[in-house]
């Protein structure tokens, strides 16, 4: 037992030391070299075998179970310790645990008797040790161990100096770490502003780019330049071009030799697909990769192997019902790990919704110029169809009466006497000249002036007019090949010059096709929004660019003088008046394209009272109308029979309904056999398409009535009832 003065003068030497040590790391505010030198101070100037610091990690937590860790150690062994993630399980059997979890200092006078005390084989001299808690007011953050070599060096009486120096110890911990976080709180702050002020500079610099293409390129370079970052590009949304459901962000601009690269090989990632463009377009929202190798969403892509982090950044603008509109997503890359936090999410996004707005702004300038030419070509075409029309109105009113007059002289000529054979012939031969060019005249006047005198638009099926107009036209049924979606709805036009529309550009195509090599024609029949689109393609040579413009002109050919050029402008007209639209255009693959959007129909359908219990034969083809005319009869009650060339016991039916177009019979032979046996007076001819002179000839042939063709069941119940 020490006598009194050697223990006050130990307890005064271990307060002087403790102060020291108190003095000396409270200056120190980085964590990492306060704890190293810590525990040198505390061994040289206490003069203990080792020293070490604990602190608790919270991360390492797990349910009912938390850990102090070795953060710093005395010599070799520490650092060994140290490097192997020494840690002790707090309120376990060990000096430190133990003390971390009670809050109260532990001693051991021989550890070889202790417990609670840890065999450690980085320190096998150990023979006493103390543990100390570090306690910032109520929490314990950690624990402190000194050890001796010596044992029973230790008594209650060195707590009271050494916790003090432990208590000391805690709030430079605390205070270092609250410095630490400052600083980082700090940088981050610095780094927001910077971020923001680079977003300014991206908004001033694309704000004035109205041209697409040029901004997005210039985008790229601004972003790079402006946020330091290795590569940056932007992805515009496109729908797919076979799938409605599926769309593509497709690359546009990307920096550098790289990004040329990728937009010139058609790089396009899936929107909702496995990469960072296609998730962050698909969500609406940003993603980091802060490494790249180990994201499950990150494309792998050769063009830029040092990537290491990106962020995925949507590009997205309000749209007029209050939402949002996706316009794609710009990628961000770097080539440090772990280069973005989600606090840069907020600056970034500033940025991409800068280049949201002036992308969309160039988008809406490119669609305004394209609305603009479209309306001052069709504005000229107007003027220039009014003029047409109006002379060839007064030229064709002109040459009536000089069609009259000839007829009148040649038959004059037919009762003079025939003194001068030669002469009169060579008059005849005149007369008959004036009489064919007064005939062109009125016949340019009909295809002209004769859209103008549309019925009443109706509802009609388009997949029937257009395959009324093809078999009229006489093509070859292996010549052409149909597409048409299923459940198409009705259109609103006038079907007679709805199928003068197709008959024209039909006419178009065979003519294109004479000379090629393969000789063929599509029709595709689709919905597109609020029109049915008829797409009508040819394997011909194509229009020449530079004629897609004035093909739509009156007179305008690119076939020689034998053609007028008249279908065109007739087709542009009548679709003009049902606000229908018609386009040319050539095909990938070479050829002519021409496109025909037709209204759909948006009226109402009237009810519909079709009688019952009738035997009904339809003389038709297995086409959209016959399948319609069949079903709705059928569910009238009735009995139908459909047949493709009338051969049928027809005295069997109480009706004939026969299509005035037959794809595989003439139809002029099949009702005159109709007629001949009798069955004329039950027949009514429908058309799609309604002429004059073409319904009197059916009807001199047999036929009860020729009328236009029922599209629905109120319009087949008038014809049939």
């Amino acid at each position: 037992m020490p006598s009194n003065v050697s223990l006050a003068e130990r307890r005064a030497a271990l307060l002087h030391a403790a102060a020291k040590v108190g003095h000396n790391v409270t200056s120190i505010l980085d964590t990492g070299r306060l704890l190293e030198q810590t525990v040198d101070i505390i061994c040289d100037e206490f003069g203990f075998y080792y020293a070490g610091v604990f602190l608790i990690d919270e991360a390492d937590s797990e349910a009912g179970r938390r850990w102090v860790v070795l953060r710093a150690g005395r010599g070799d062994a520490g650092a060994a310790m140290v490097a192997e993630r020494y840690k002790l399980e707090v309120n376990g059997r060990s000096m430190i645990g133990a003390a971390t979890g009670m809050g109260s200092a532990i001693i051991a006078l021989d550890v070889g008797e202790e417990p609670v005390h840890f065999k450690n084989p980085h320190l096998p001299d150990t023979r006493s040790e103390m543990a100390l808690p570090l306690i910032v007011g109520e929490k314990t953050i950690g624990a402190l161990t000194v050890q001796s070599t010596e044992e029973a060096v230790f008594s209650d009486d060195d707590i009271t100096a050494l916790q003090a120096m432990a208590d000391q110890l805690a709030i430079a911990i605390n205070n270092a770490r609250l410095y630490s976080q400052n600083r980082q709180l700090l940088a981050r702050a610095r780094r927001r502003t910077r971020l923001l002020e680079a977003a300014a500079e991206v908004g001033r610099e694309t704000a004035s780019i109205l041209d697409l293409d040029e901004l997005l390129a210039r985008m790229v370079d601004i972003i790079c330049d402006a946020y330091g970052f290795y590569y940056a590009g932007v992805f515009l949304v496109e729908p797919d071009a076979e799938d409605p459901d599926r769309q593509w962000a497709v690359l546009r601009a990307g920096r550098g030799e790289m990004g040329a690269a990728m937009v010139a090989e058609g790089h396009k990632l899936e929107v909702g697909g496995h990469s960072m463009i296609g998730a962050a377009a698909g969500m609406q929202g940003a993603l980091i990769a802060l490494d790249v190798g180990d994201e499950p969403e990150h494309f792998k892509n050769p063009h830029l192997p040092d990537t290491r982090s990106e962020m995925a950044l949507p590009l997205v603008v309000g749209d007029a019902d209050g939402g949002v509109c996706l316009l794609g997503t710009v990628t961000v890359q770097s080539t440090e790990e772990g280069a973005f936090s989600d606090d840069d999410i907020t600056s970034l996004q500033a940025m991409a919704n800068h280049l949201a707005v002036a992308i969309r702004n160039a988008q809406l300038l490119k669609e305004l110029e394209a609305a603009h030419a479209e309306l001052v070509r069709t504005k000229t075409y107007e003027a220039l169809a009014t003029a047409t029309l109006e002379a060839i109105h007064w030229i064709g009113n002109k040459a009536l009466p000089i069609t009259a007059g000839v007829e009148r002289l040649l038959e004059d000529l037919d009762r003079l006497p025939p003194t001068e054979p030669e002469r009169l012939e060579s008059m005849r031969e005149d007369l008959e000249m004036i009489a064919d060019s007064a005939a062109l005249i009125v016949s340019v006047q009909e295809h002209l002036i004769g859209p103008a005198r549309e019925e009443q638009p109706r509802p009609g099926l388009a997949e029937d007019v257009v395959k009324d107009a093809a078999v009229a036209t006489v093509i070859p049924v292996e010549m052409i090949s149909y597409t048409v979606a299923p459940d198409l709805p009705l259109v609103r036009a006038d079907t007679t010059q709805l199928g003068r529309v197709f008959g024209y550009v039909l006419q178009n195509a065979v003519e294109a096709v004479e000379g090629a090599d393969e000789k063929r024609i599509t029709v595709e029949v689709t919905p597109v929004d609020d029109f049915v689109a008829i797409r009508i393609a040819d394997t011909g040579p194509g229009i020449p660019e530079e004629d897609l413009d004035k093909i739509w002109a009156v007179f305008y050919t690119t076939k020689g003088a034998q053609h007028a050029g008249l279908g065109l402008s007739a087709a542009l007209q009548v679709l003009k008046q049902i606000e229908g639209q018609i386009m040319a255009a050539n095909g990938p693959e070479g050829g002519a394209v021409f496109e025909v959007l037709v209204p759909v129909y948006d009226g109402p359908l009237p009810e519909a009272t079709l009688p019952s219990k009738k035997k009904v034969l339809l003389i038709d083809d297995d086409d959209a109308w016959s399948r319609f005319a069949t079903a709705a009869l059928k569910d009238a009650g009735n009995k139908v029979t459909r047949s493709a060339d009338g051969r049928a016991k027809l005295a069997t039916f109480d009706l004939i309904l026969m299509d005035a177009v037959l794809e595989r019979a003439d139809s002029r032979a099949v009702l005159e056999q109709v007629a001949a046996e009798g069955a004329g007076a039950k027949t009514l001819v429908v058309a799609s398409g309604l002429r004059v002179e073409e319904a009197m000839a059916l009807i001199q042939l047999g036929a009860r009535d020729v009328v236009l063709k029922p599209y629905t069941a109120a319009a087949l119940a008038e014809i049939v009832g």
